[in-house]
C-alpha cells in the first residue's frame, strides 16, 4: 500500500482526468478546496475554494460536478476554477447535506443528499451522540442537465450516501446507518423501479459507532468496491451482494475511491484518520464511469 498524497483536511471525492492527473475535495471547512494533484502525486494544485466541497463527478464536456455541502448547492465546475450553481432544490424544497453524484450511461446526473443538516449532525465538528435518535430524510435526486430539471428519485433513508452506475445498467446507492446497498433497476439512464436491498457491508454492527458504506466504484469483474467508513476497509460486494473480501484502507476513515487511469489494476482511496489517499493493488481495473 502506497500513499499517493498526504497531509490533507478530511479528503473526498478522487476523480482521474483524462491526462492521468487527479482531482479530490478537502471537506475540511478551513480548506474547502478543490485539488488537482500530477499524475506522480508530487504537484498540487488548489483549483477552487467552495466550502465544503464532497462529491465530484465529471461530464462528457469536461466540467466537474460539485456536491457542495455549505452552499448546499450542485455545482459545474470548469479546471481553471470557475463555477456556477446549477441546482439548490427540487420543487421549492432545498437540499440539506449534499453527497456524492454519478453520471448515468443517458447523461443525467444522479446525487444523494443525506437528508439532515450538518450541524445537526455534526454541531461545532463533533458527531452528536444522539446521531442515530435523529430524523433523517436521505433522498436521491436525477438533474437533467440538458434542461437543469430536478427530479427525486426517492426519499427516506438513512443517510444516503456513495452512489454508482453499475455494469448492469442499474443504480445503486450506500445506506450508512444501516449499512446497506440499495439497488435500482433502471431503463436508459432513467429509474424505473424502487429500491431494492443488493447487500450489506458491515462487519460488526455497533449502535454506538458510526461505520457505514461511503463512496464506491464497480469493477470491471462485476464486483462493486465499497469505502466502509468507520469500518476502515474496502468492502468488495460480488455480484449476488455477498461480501467477497476487505481490503483493509490504512486508516478507520475511508470515505471514497477512484480506480487507477488506463486500466490499472489499482484503487485511490481518500482516507480522513492519516488525512491522505492511498493506493491500494487489487484484481481488476474499474469501469468506465458515464460522463
Amino acid at each position: 500500500m502506497n500513499v499517493f498524497a498526504d497531509q490533507l483536511g478530511f479528503p473526498e471525492a478522487p476523480v482521474f482526468l483524462p491526462d492521468g492527473d487527479l482531482l479530490i475535495v478537502e471537506m475540511d471547512p478551513s480548506k474547502g478546496h478543490v485539488i488537482r494533484f500530477s499524475a506522480d502525486g508530487k504537484t498540487r494544485t488548489v483549483i477552487a475554494k467552495t466550502g465544503r466541497p464532497n462529491g465530484l463527478a465529471r461530464d462528457r464536456k469536461g466540467f466537474i460536478w460539485v456536491a457542495e455541502t455549505a452552499m448546499r448547492a450542485v455545482l459545474r465546475m470548469s479546471l481553471d476554477g470557475s463555477y456556477e450553481a446549477v441546482a439548490k432544490d427540487c420543487d421549492g424544497e432545498p437540499f440539506l447535506f449534499l453527497n456524492d453524484l454519478a453520471f448515468a450511461p443517458n447523461g443525467d446526473l444522479y446525487f444523494t443528499d443525506s437528508g439532515i443538516e450538518l450541524e445537526e449532525i455534526a454541531p461545532g465538528g463533533e458527531l452528536n451522540p444522539d446521531y442515530r435518535q435523529l430524523r433523517y430524510d436521505g433522498r436521491i435526486f436525477r438533474i437533467d442537465v440538458r434542461t437543469r430539471e430536478v427530479e427525486c428519485i426517492d426519499r427516506g433513508l438513512q443517510f444516503t450516501n456513495g452512489i454508482a452506475f453499475g455494469p448492469d445498467g442499474n443504480l445503486y446507492v450506500a445506506e450508512t446507518l444501516s449499512g446497506n446497498i440499495y439497488r435500482y433497476e433502471c431503463a436508459q439512464g432513467r429509474a424505473t423501479g424502487g429500491r431494492t436491498k443488493f447487500g450489506n457491508v458491515i462487519e460488526h454492527f455497533d449502535p454506538a459507532q458510526l461505520k457505514g458504506p461511503d463512496g464506491m466504484k464497480f469493477g470491471a469483474d462485476g464486483n462493486l468496491y465499497v469505502c466502509v467508513f468507520g469500518q476502515g476497509d474496502v468492502t468488495v460486494l460480488g455480484r449476488d451482494g455477498m461480501v467477497v473480501r476487505r481490503n483493509s484502507a490504512g486508516g478507520s476513515m475511508p470515505t471514497n475511491l477512484a480506480f487507477g487511469p488506463k486500466g490499472a489494476r489499482k484503487i485511490y482511496v481518500t482516507e480522513v484518520e492519516t488525512g491522505a489517499v492511498r493506493i491500494l493493488e487489487v484484481e481488476t481495473a474499474g469501469i468506465p464511469l458515464h460522463g
